[in-house]
């Protein structure tokens, strides 16, 4: 068992929260004033006003928060939601850490403060630096610092002893930049934010139906007649989704919900720009609400696809689509062999969903013509996060709802441009057609041997194969799995470096030497060499367009992202047959390189140019399976088993409502009642009772692995509306629970929505 890292963790809370009853409408009024609230406080009421109204315009900025994509045609002037605005009025704050702040707050003192606490302080200015021993940070040159990043890898036995991490806030020109840097360096160690995130997606639908990517657009939605919402809250993570939803209810599309919670933004939706709803109005939005225990989701749609295929072995050519299952797919007899294996007493107790509310499910799903099913998390982070996805294609692909209008898959990415980081490159098993490309384009041989992902670069980190550890965007502490072993990693490095806009506790746990290079924020004005540029990138629905940043920079002394990949480039590989400056000062220039060696990407530089963008295309949406068989595949699988010892329960993390994936913008949650805290543990009232519990209590959770236990101390227990065996918690306080060897099979993603913990009244 590792030692605890001091500062790893947040600190306790001095109170315990407000526990309220939850809310059963989401957006209104309450949008309207937390939007105005926290632009108010970070921008001021003007500057906030004109920012908001450049966010997601066409000459405007792409949001910093999630990958909904906008309509092309119908753009309004209010392209924003309220987790929005708080992304955007927290990364256009008027408040600064300078190098003054840092000289006054240790790392200790730093590391003691809370997530928000740290957030709050404002953008950094200058490049600062840690180095051995030292107790502050202090401030350093551009050029330094790019020397001494050069002088560590220099150092190294081999670049294999380097991991580079990528956040989806990176821009398309940084990505294809910075894996061009890694591969020309010598490795594919590039970890990135969708390891942990929608891996099993990618994993699940490029075996299935050869593309890892979704298979609608935004138009789709106007054309469905059934939404299957499954592992996702949309109103919390996805806000903009939920006018998209309000349309497709209004003009009588079914939506049917597959959550272990009953959340306020899959039961109404009140939109926060409608007159009418921000004085009461609200249009329901769920139709039928299917409550499925933790990972119950596999046992719910075979419970669907069985209910389906009875009907039609009643009534031969009544539900499934035989011309499409024949013309386009393969595996289909074993598939519906392993459906009837699977009796309905296994279905109701594995999902804890009733045969009543399946069968009504099943309804739904054979009177639609055209059928859309939308996940997130909670399909993909489990060991059977990959089989997960590959269920819903199963279903999908019995109707023929793959390659026609108004239906398909959507994987609903949770941030802004991280399948474009993959587009780009950024993976550490890029296909070698791609690097083929690559090679040519820049006249050297990319590494051919696959690299590390985040768990296999913490894992890399602990046992001294991993040396330095580069961090572009993010926050890999908070985000990564199980805290102390992450923090223990990085403590390992010889050197951590971080490009950042904002203080988080990432840069409090460090290597030996430790770098903070802060970045220009999407919002701000990219003046370089060449000119005023702008960056690209690609949303949820692979359509690809420009973000222009018009607000002036928070500092003379922040450099681009390009500009700071280029810089480090330089200074580590002395050129090495490429102009590092030259592509840093006109953003033209890799975008040239861009459309020679990405598919899909040809003549970049004219078609971003367009309103709106450009459409990537996705084969399967044309009915062109890119797998093994050159069809998509129906692929079985068995019921996914817990095995829960007497008193367990399974535990999922989530997000609060008041943060954006680790970036904690307040302490309330307002959609499930939480005011002025955030160690809580969501749990059913029925095993609250059970375990001599009452609400308000504190309690240890302890999670339970192979490898040994793990304890998140002093939660407040709130009873909730969550299936029974179940529990949820917000993260980045319970990563410390999920083991680092629980992880997806194939994908290799942490299992942190199938969490085995149990829960003791606090000392």
């Amino acid at each position: 068992m590792l030692r605890a890292v001091t500062g790893a963790q947040p600190p306790p809370e001095a109170h315990p929260p407000e526990i309220n009853p939850p809310a059963s409408v989401a957006g209104g009024a309450g949008a309207v004033f937390q939007t105005t609230l926290q632009v108010k406080n970070h921008l001021g009421l003007v500057r906030g006003a004109r920012t908001l109204l450049l966010t997601n315009q066409v000459e405007g900025f792409d949001c910093p928060g999630c990958a909904w994509p906008e309509s092309k045609d119908h753009r309004s002037a209010f392209e924003f939601c309220e987790n929005g605005a708080k992304a955007v009025a927290s990364e256009a704050t008027i408040r600064r850490v300078t190098p003054a702040f840092f000289a006054e707050w240790s790392v200790d003192a730093l590391a003691r403060q809370s997530d928000f606490w740290l957030n709050e302080q404002g953008r950094l200015t200058h490049p600062m630096v840690l180095r051995p021993g030292g107790t502050h940070y202090e401030p350093i040159s551009w050029d330094d610092a790019f020397a001494l990043v050069a002088g560590e890898l220099a150092a190294l036995d081999s670049p294999d002893q380097a991991a580079f991490y990528t956040s989806g806030r990176t821009s398309n020109e940084a990505a294809f930049l910075y894996q061009l840097f890694v591969r020309k360096l010598g490795t594919n160690n590039l970890p990135d934010c969708s390891n942990m995130c929608h891996e099993s997606s990618g994993a699940g639908m490029g075996a299935s139906l050869g593309v890892g990517k979704g298979t609608v657009t935004l138009a789709d939605f106007e054309l469905a007649d059934a939404i299957f919402i499954v592992g996702q809250n949309p109103g919390t993570n996805h806000p903009r989704m939920l006018s998209t939803l309000r349309d497709a209810r209004r003009r009588g599309c079914s939506i049917v919900v597959v959550n272990p919670l009953a959340e306020a933004g899959s039961i109404r939706f009140a939109h926060p720009q409608d007159p009418v709803d921000v004085v009461g109005g609200s249009t329901e939005i769920g139709s039928l609400f299917l409550q499925v225990k933790i990972n119950g989701d596999v046992a719910v749609f075979k419970g669907i696809m069985k209910a389906m295929l009875e009907r039609e072995d009643a009534s031969p050519g009544s539900v499934l689509d035989r011309e499409f299952i024949e013309a386009h797919t393969d595996g289909f007899d074993a598939f519906v062999a392993s459906v009837a294996d699977v009796t309905w007493d296994e279905i109701v107790r594995e999902s804890g969903v009733s045969r009543e509310m399946i069968e009504r499910a099943a309804d739904v799903a054979c009177e639609a013509e055209r059928t859309i099913v939308c996940w997130a998390m909670g399909i993909t982070q489990h060991k059977n996060g990959v089989a997960n996805v590959q269920e819903l294609v199963n279903f999908l692909l019995l109707r023929g709802n793959m390659g026609k209008p108004g239906a398909g898959a959507c994987p609903v990415r949770g941030h802004s441009n991280v399948q474009g980081d993959r587009t780009m490159g950024i993976c550490e098993k890029m296909p070698d057609a791609f690097l083929d490309r690559l090679g040519a384009e820049f006249g050297f041989e990319p590494p051919r041997a696959h690299g590390r992902d985040t768990v296999d670069t913490i894992r890399g980190m602990l046992d001294g194969q991993v040396k330095v550890f580069f961090g572009l965007g993010g926050n890999f502490l908070a985000a990564s799995p199980d805290t102390e072993r992450t923090a223990e990693a990085l403590r390992r490095c010889s050197l951590t470096v971080n490009v950042s806009t904002k203080l988080n506790r990432g840069h409090l746990v460090t290597g030996r030497t430790s770098l903070i290079l802060p970045c220009l924020a999407r919002s701000e004005v990219d003046l370089q060499e060449g000119g005023e540029q702008f960056v690209t990138v690609e949303n949820s629905m692979s359509v690809v367009s420009m973000s222009r940043g018009r607000l002036s920079p928070a500092s003379g002394m922040l450099k681009s992202e390009v500009a700071i990949i280029a810089g480090v480039a330089e200074a580590t590989l002395r050129s090495g047959g490429i102009d590092w400056r030259a592509l840093s000062s006109s953003y033209d220039a890799i975008r040239d390189h861009i459309a020679r060696v990405v598919p899909g990407c040809a003549d970049y530089n004219a078609r971003v140019r367009e309103s709106g963008g450009f459409y990537l295309g996705n084969a399967a949406r044309d009915r062109v399976f890119h797998t093994q068989t050159g069809k998509a595949r129906f692929v079985a699988h068995p019921l996914p088993r817990h095995g829960l010892e007497r008193g367990q329960l399974l535990l999922m993390t989530i997000r609060s409502h008041d943060q954006y994936n680790t970036t904690v913008y307040g302490l309330d949650d307002r959609y499930r009642g939480i005011k002025n805290g955030r160690r809580v543990v969501f749990m059913n009232q029925d095993d609250i009772e059970e375990r001599g519990l009452a609400k308000g209590d504190l309690v240890d959770i302890t999670s339970h692995a192979s490898d040994g236990e793990r304890v998140a101390e002093r939660f407040v227990v709130v009873p909730y509306a969550i299936a029974r065996g179940c529990a949820a918690a917000y993260f980045p306080e319970a990563n410390v629970l999920v083991p680092l060897g629980s992880v997806a099979e194939v994908s290799n993603t942490p299992a942190s929505k199938s969490i085995v913990i149990s829960v003791a009244r606090s000392a």
